[in-house]
Protein backbone atom coordinates (compact mmCIF):
# COMPACT_ATOMS: atom_id res chain seq x y z
CA UNK A 1 0.00 0.00 0.00
CA UNK A 2 1.47 3.41 -0.98
CA UNK A 3 2.58 5.76 1.87
CA UNK A 4 1.28 8.93 2.46
CA UNK A 5 3.29 11.96 1.56
CA UNK A 6 6.89 9.46 1.60
CA UNK A 7 10.01 11.03 1.77
CA UNK A 8 10.92 9.06 -1.33
CA UNK A 9 8.77 7.72 -3.98
CA UNK A 10 9.56 5.66 -7.04
CA UNK A 11 6.62 4.71 -9.29
CA UNK A 12 7.54 2.06 -12.25
CA UNK A 13 11.48 2.21 -11.99
CA UNK A 14 13.39 0.46 -14.96
CA UNK A 15 16.95 0.98 -15.32
CA UNK A 16 18.18 -1.11 -18.83
CA UNK A 17 21.73 -1.58 -19.70
CA UNK A 18 22.11 -2.17 -23.55
CA UNK A 19 22.55 -0.15 -26.85
CA UNK A 20 19.21 1.54 -26.81
CA UNK A 21 18.01 1.22 -23.64
CA UNK A 22 14.87 4.19 -23.64
CA UNK A 23 13.84 2.78 -27.57
CA UNK A 24 13.64 -0.57 -26.43
CA UNK A 25 11.91 -0.04 -22.70
CA UNK A 26 8.85 1.88 -24.83
CA UNK A 27 9.08 -0.68 -27.48
CA UNK A 28 9.62 -4.15 -26.02
CA UNK A 29 11.09 -4.73 -22.08
CA UNK A 30 7.40 -3.99 -20.55
CA UNK A 31 6.20 -7.34 -19.99
CA UNK A 32 9.00 -9.12 -20.59
CA UNK A 33 10.86 -11.40 -18.05
CA UNK A 34 14.20 -10.86 -16.68
CA UNK A 35 15.84 -13.59 -19.23
CA UNK A 36 13.72 -13.12 -22.04
CA UNK A 37 15.25 -9.16 -21.37
CA UNK A 38 18.47 -10.41 -21.36
CA UNK A 39 18.20 -13.07 -24.53
CA UNK A 40 17.65 -9.21 -26.47
CA UNK A 41 21.01 -7.76 -25.22
CA UNK A 42 20.10 -5.78 -22.38
CA UNK A 43 20.31 -5.97 -18.64
CA UNK A 44 17.62 -5.30 -16.01
CA UNK A 45 19.28 -3.97 -13.44
CA UNK A 46 15.83 -2.56 -11.72
CA UNK A 47 12.52 -3.66 -13.13
CA UNK A 48 8.92 -1.77 -13.29
CA UNK A 49 9.76 -0.70 -9.17
CA UNK A 50 7.40 1.13 -7.28
CA UNK A 51 8.13 1.36 -3.37
CA UNK A 52 7.66 4.44 -1.25
CA UNK A 53 9.93 5.40 2.23
CA UNK A 54 8.17 7.09 4.57
CA UNK A 55 9.87 10.18 6.83
CA UNK A 56 11.89 8.39 9.98
CA UNK A 57 11.83 5.10 8.20
CA UNK A 58 14.50 2.45 7.40
CA UNK A 59 13.83 0.34 5.27
CA UNK A 60 16.04 -2.38 3.92
CA UNK A 61 16.88 -3.43 0.70
CA UNK A 62 17.80 -6.63 0.29
CA UNK A 63 18.79 -9.58 -2.27
CA UNK A 64 21.95 -11.72 -3.52
CA UNK A 65 24.68 -10.27 -5.62
CA UNK A 66 23.13 -8.84 -8.91
CA UNK A 67 19.75 -8.45 -7.95
CA UNK A 68 19.60 -4.66 -8.50
CA UNK A 69 19.59 -3.58 -4.73
CA UNK A 70 22.89 -1.19 -5.03
CA UNK A 71 20.87 0.11 -8.05
CA UNK A 72 17.88 1.26 -7.29
CA UNK A 73 19.33 3.01 -4.51
CA UNK A 74 21.88 4.53 -6.94
CA UNK A 75 18.73 5.96 -8.93
CA UNK A 76 16.81 7.14 -5.72
CA UNK A 77 20.00 9.74 -5.19
CA UNK A 78 20.28 9.80 -9.18
CA UNK A 79 24.25 8.49 -9.18
CA UNK A 80 22.15 6.62 -12.46
CA UNK A 81 19.65 8.47 -14.45
CA UNK A 82 16.76 5.92 -15.03
CA UNK A 83 15.42 4.60 -18.10
CA UNK A 84 11.93 4.95 -17.08
CA UNK A 85 9.48 5.81 -14.30
CA UNK A 86 9.49 8.24 -11.44
CA UNK A 87 11.59 9.31 -8.43
CA UNK A 88 10.00 12.15 -6.28
CA UNK A 89 11.83 12.91 -3.13
CA UNK A 90 9.96 15.01 -0.71
CA UNK A 91 7.52 15.62 -3.86
CA UNK A 92 10.30 17.16 -6.27
CA UNK A 93 10.66 14.65 -9.72
CA UNK A 94 14.44 14.43 -9.45
CA UNK A 95 14.50 13.55 -12.57
CA UNK A 96 13.85 17.07 -13.80
CA UNK A 97 16.50 19.10 -11.92
CA UNK A 98 19.37 20.18 -13.52
CA UNK A 99 22.97 19.20 -12.28
CA UNK A 100 23.36 22.46 -9.93
CA UNK A 101 20.00 21.47 -8.25
CA UNK A 102 20.58 18.36 -8.41
CA UNK A 103 24.17 18.82 -6.78
CA UNK A 104 22.22 21.03 -3.66
CA UNK A 105 20.06 18.31 -2.98
CA UNK A 106 22.73 16.17 -2.35
CA UNK A 107 24.28 18.24 -0.11
CA UNK A 108 21.48 19.15 1.87
CA UNK A 109 19.77 16.03 2.24
CA UNK A 110 21.26 13.24 1.81
CA UNK A 111 24.04 11.13 3.37
CA UNK A 112 25.52 8.28 1.71
CA UNK A 113 28.15 5.47 3.11
CA UNK A 114 28.99 2.73 0.96
CA UNK A 115 30.85 -1.10 1.89
CA UNK A 116 33.85 0.78 0.75
CA UNK A 117 34.92 3.63 3.01
CA UNK A 118 36.57 5.58 0.66
CA UNK A 119 38.66 7.60 2.87
CA UNK A 120 41.00 10.28 2.36
CA UNK A 121 44.68 8.70 3.28
CA UNK A 122 46.22 11.83 3.63
CA UNK A 123 43.92 13.27 6.03
CA UNK A 124 43.02 12.80 9.54
CA UNK A 125 40.04 11.38 10.88
CA UNK A 126 38.41 15.11 11.69
CA UNK A 127 39.80 16.36 8.11
CA UNK A 128 37.95 13.16 6.60
CA UNK A 129 34.48 14.08 8.66
CA UNK A 130 35.04 17.82 7.61
CA UNK A 131 35.69 17.29 3.87
CA UNK A 132 31.69 17.39 2.73
CA UNK A 133 31.60 20.53 5.34
CA UNK A 134 34.37 21.88 3.19
CA UNK A 135 33.24 21.00 -0.02
CA UNK A 136 29.87 23.23 0.90
CA UNK A 137 32.31 26.46 1.61
CA UNK A 138 31.49 26.01 5.21
CA UNK A 139 33.35 28.29 7.68
CA UNK A 140 36.72 26.51 8.98
CA UNK A 141 35.93 27.28 13.06
CA UNK A 142 31.73 25.89 12.38
CA UNK A 143 33.20 22.84 10.11
CA UNK A 144 35.58 21.71 13.30
CA UNK A 145 32.83 22.04 15.45
CA UNK A 146 30.48 19.94 14.06
CA UNK A 147 33.30 17.48 12.93
CA UNK A 148 34.19 17.33 16.42
CA UNK A 149 30.32 16.61 17.52
CA UNK A 150 29.60 13.95 14.72
CA UNK A 151 32.76 12.12 15.70
CA UNK A 152 31.47 11.68 19.38
CA UNK A 153 28.63 11.11 18.07
CA UNK A 154 29.88 7.82 16.90
CA UNK A 155 31.99 7.11 19.63
CA UNK A 156 35.86 8.27 17.88
CA UNK A 157 36.30 10.85 20.66
CA UNK A 158 40.26 11.14 21.26
CA UNK A 159 40.74 9.66 18.14
CA UNK A 160 40.65 12.95 16.03
CA UNK A 161 44.48 13.15 14.49
CA UNK A 162 44.96 9.64 13.49
CA UNK A 163 45.23 8.78 10.04
CA UNK A 164 42.64 6.16 8.38
CA UNK A 165 45.91 3.57 8.56
CA UNK A 166 46.06 3.77 12.08
CA UNK A 167 42.60 2.52 12.40
CA UNK A 168 40.46 -0.78 12.32
CA UNK A 169 37.82 -1.43 10.19
CA UNK A 170 35.15 -0.85 12.74
CA UNK A 171 37.16 2.75 13.26
CA UNK A 172 36.77 3.59 9.66
CA UNK A 173 33.45 2.75 8.95
CA UNK A 174 32.58 5.13 12.12
CA UNK A 175 34.89 7.49 10.36
CA UNK A 176 32.62 7.23 6.82
CA UNK A 177 29.10 6.64 8.96
CA UNK A 178 30.30 10.13 11.07
CA UNK A 179 31.41 12.01 7.53
CA UNK A 180 28.13 11.75 5.75
CA UNK A 181 26.22 12.70 9.24
CA UNK A 182 28.35 15.77 9.22
CA UNK A 183 25.97 17.54 6.35
CA UNK A 184 23.08 16.83 9.04
CA UNK A 185 21.24 14.75 6.12
CA UNK A 186 17.17 14.09 6.10
CA UNK A 187 17.86 10.79 4.00
CA UNK A 188 19.95 8.76 4.41
CA UNK A 189 21.85 5.43 2.00
CA UNK A 190 23.98 3.17 3.24
CA UNK A 191 24.99 0.78 0.61
CA UNK A 192 26.01 -2.62 2.53
CA UNK A 193 28.21 -0.49 5.14
CA UNK A 194 29.00 -3.27 7.47
CA UNK A 195 29.95 -6.45 4.96
CA UNK A 196 33.57 -5.82 4.75
CA UNK A 197 34.03 -6.14 8.68
CA UNK A 198 34.32 -9.15 10.86
CA UNK A 199 31.15 -10.59 12.68
CA UNK A 200 32.14 -9.08 15.78
CA UNK A 201 32.52 -5.65 14.90
CA UNK A 202 29.58 -6.10 12.39
CA UNK A 203 27.20 -6.70 15.42
CA UNK A 204 29.01 -3.76 17.18
CA UNK A 205 27.93 -1.51 14.14
CA UNK A 206 24.85 -2.91 13.81
CA UNK A 207 24.38 -1.89 17.78
CA UNK A 208 26.10 1.11 16.98
CA UNK A 209 23.81 2.42 14.25
CA UNK A 210 20.35 1.39 16.02
CA UNK A 211 21.90 3.68 18.76
CA UNK A 212 22.40 6.44 16.07
CA UNK A 213 18.99 6.05 14.21
CA UNK A 214 17.12 6.23 17.96
CA UNK A 215 18.94 9.32 18.18
CA UNK A 216 18.88 10.98 14.73
CA UNK A 217 15.14 9.76 13.23
CA UNK A 218 16.16 9.58 9.53
CA UNK A 219 14.95 8.22 6.73
CA UNK A 220 17.13 5.77 5.66
CA UNK A 221 17.51 3.32 3.06
CA UNK A 222 19.65 0.02 3.75
CA UNK A 223 21.36 -2.47 1.64
CA UNK A 224 22.22 -5.58 2.50
CA UNK A 225 22.56 -9.01 1.58
CA UNK A 226 22.32 -10.42 4.97
CA UNK A 227 18.53 -11.28 5.86
CA UNK A 228 19.62 -11.66 9.54
CA UNK A 229 20.78 -8.34 9.16
CA UNK A 230 17.70 -6.95 7.70
CA UNK A 231 15.59 -8.63 10.21
CA UNK A 232 17.74 -6.97 12.53
CA UNK A 233 17.47 -3.03 11.71
CA UNK A 234 14.54 -2.82 8.89
CA UNK A 235 10.68 -1.16 9.71
CA UNK A 236 10.29 -2.52 6.35
CA UNK A 237 12.02 -5.66 4.16
CA UNK A 238 12.13 -5.01 0.09
CA UNK A 239 13.43 -8.38 -1.10
CA UNK A 240 14.79 -8.05 -4.57
CA UNK A 241 15.42 -11.00 -7.46
CA UNK A 242 16.66 -10.04 -11.06
CA UNK A 243 15.82 -6.28 -10.83
CA UNK A 244 12.51 -6.77 -9.06
CA UNK A 245 11.04 -6.24 -5.58
CA UNK A 246 9.89 -9.63 -4.69
CA UNK A 247 8.13 -8.86 -1.67
CA UNK A 248 8.05 -5.19 0.30
CA UNK A 249 6.83 -5.49 3.80
CA UNK A 250 7.51 -5.61 7.83
CA UNK A 251 9.57 -8.25 8.92
CA UNK A 252 6.86 -9.88 10.73
CA UNK A 253 4.70 -10.19 7.79
CA UNK A 254 7.34 -11.67 5.53
CA UNK A 255 8.71 -14.53 8.07
CA UNK A 256 4.82 -14.98 8.42
CA UNK A 257 3.88 -15.03 4.78
CA UNK A 258 6.22 -14.79 2.76
CA UNK A 259 4.89 -13.77 -0.88
CA UNK A 260 6.80 -15.89 -3.16
CA UNK A 261 8.73 -19.46 -3.46
CA UNK A 262 11.99 -17.39 -3.41
CA UNK A 263 11.30 -15.06 -0.51
CA UNK A 264 10.57 -18.47 1.52
CA UNK A 265 13.49 -19.60 1.04
CA UNK A 266 15.16 -16.80 2.86
CA UNK A 267 12.55 -17.31 5.67
CA UNK A 268 12.93 -20.84 6.22
CA UNK A 269 15.79 -20.80 8.49
CA UNK A 270 14.64 -18.25 10.38
CA UNK A 271 13.43 -19.19 14.73
CA UNK A 272 10.43 -17.19 13.89
CA UNK A 273 9.93 -16.67 17.64
CA UNK A 274 12.92 -13.99 17.92
CA UNK A 275 11.62 -12.14 14.67
CA UNK A 276 7.70 -11.88 15.36
CA UNK A 277 6.57 -9.74 17.74
CA UNK A 278 3.05 -9.64 19.53
CA UNK A 279 2.06 -6.79 17.65
CA UNK A 280 3.17 -8.47 14.28
CA UNK A 281 1.20 -11.77 15.14
CA UNK A 282 -2.10 -9.92 16.71
CA UNK A 283 -5.47 -9.45 15.03
CA UNK A 284 -8.20 -7.40 15.11
CA UNK A 285 -9.86 -6.34 18.60
CA UNK A 286 -13.06 -7.59 17.24
CA UNK A 287 -15.18 -7.89 20.32
CA UNK A 288 -12.89 -10.17 22.05
CA UNK A 289 -13.04 -9.64 25.64
CA UNK A 290 -9.88 -8.54 26.55
CA UNK A 291 -9.08 -9.10 30.42
CA UNK A 292 -5.90 -8.82 32.13
CA UNK A 293 -2.74 -6.77 31.58
CA UNK A 294 -1.70 -6.58 28.01
CA UNK A 295 1.62 -7.95 26.42
CA UNK A 296 3.83 -5.21 24.35
CA UNK A 297 3.37 -5.36 20.99
CA UNK A 298 6.95 -4.81 20.59
CA UNK A 299 8.25 -7.61 22.60
CA UNK A 300 8.95 -10.86 20.53
CA UNK A 301 7.41 -14.20 20.97
CA UNK A 302 10.35 -15.41 22.30
CA UNK A 303 10.67 -12.57 24.97
CA UNK A 304 7.16 -13.50 25.98
CA UNK A 305 7.69 -17.26 26.14
CA UNK A 306 7.34 -17.71 30.08
CA UNK A 307 4.03 -15.90 30.47
CA UNK A 308 2.16 -17.51 27.59
CA UNK A 309 3.25 -20.64 28.83
CA UNK A 310 1.83 -19.63 32.35
CA UNK A 311 -0.89 -17.56 31.00
CA UNK A 312 -4.50 -19.30 30.92
CA UNK A 313 -6.53 -16.18 28.65
CA UNK A 314 -6.94 -17.84 25.04
CA UNK A 315 -6.90 -13.94 23.91
CA UNK A 316 -4.09 -11.31 25.51
CA UNK A 317 -4.86 -7.69 24.46
CA UNK A 318 -1.62 -6.01 22.91
CA UNK A 319 -0.72 -2.48 23.53
CA UNK A 320 1.39 -0.28 22.21
CA UNK A 321 3.48 1.88 24.07
CA UNK A 322 1.53 4.03 25.42
CA UNK A 323 -0.20 1.54 26.78
CA UNK A 324 -3.01 1.74 24.06
CA UNK A 325 -4.68 -1.47 23.38
CA UNK A 326 -3.87 -2.15 19.68
CA UNK A 327 -4.91 -5.90 18.83
CA UNK A 328 -5.54 -9.16 20.19
CA UNK A 329 -3.40 -11.76 20.37
CA UNK A 330 -3.91 -15.77 20.00
CA UNK A 331 -2.16 -17.49 22.70
CA UNK A 332 -2.47 -20.71 20.93
CA UNK A 333 -0.94 -19.02 17.50
CA UNK A 334 1.99 -17.52 19.90
CA UNK A 335 2.32 -20.91 21.29
CA UNK A 336 2.58 -22.61 17.68
CA UNK A 337 5.64 -19.99 16.73
CA UNK A 338 6.72 -20.74 19.91
CA UNK A 339 7.17 -24.60 20.46
CA UNK A 340 6.03 -25.43 16.83
CA UNK A 341 2.40 -26.63 15.98
CA UNK A 342 0.54 -29.30 17.80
Amino acid sequence: MPLKDPVIRCRNVWKLFGPSPRTYLEATARGRSFDEICQDGYIAAVRDVSVDVGKGEMLVVMGLSGSGKSTLVRCMSRLVDITGGEIAVDGTDIMKLDERALIQLRRKKMGMVFQSFGLLPHRTVLENVAFPLEMRGQDRHDRRERALEVIRLVGLEGREEYYPRELSGGQQQRVGIARSLAIEPDIWFLDEPFSALDPLIRREMQDEFLRLRGMLGKTIVFITHDFDEALRLADRIAIMKDGAIEQCDTPDKIVLKPATGYVAKFTEDVEKARVIHAGGLAGPVNGHSLDGPPVAAGSTILQLARQLVNDQREVLPVADRDGKVTGALSRQDALDILLGPM
